[in-house]
């Protein structure tokens, strides 16, 4: 079976890193709180907002 790997690479300063993080760090503290916590979180930016959005089921708490 003939596969591809792909993947994305952007350079420092790009707003998807700063989304990268946030995401990241969500993801993060739920798993740490809870390891059955089911988590879709994303993240927009654009110039001065960012914007947390998704879906989150846990019994912890950010």
């Amino acid at each position: 079976m003939k596969t591809y790997f792909t993947s994305e690479s952007v350079t420092e300063g790009h707003p998807d890193k700063l989304c990268d993080q946030v995401s990241d760090a969500i993801v993060d503290e739920l798993i740490r709180q809870d390891l059955d916590s089911r988590v879709a979180v994303e993240c927009l930016t654009t110039a001065g907002m960012v914007m947390v959005a998704g879906e989150v089921t846990t019994r912890g708490w950010c």
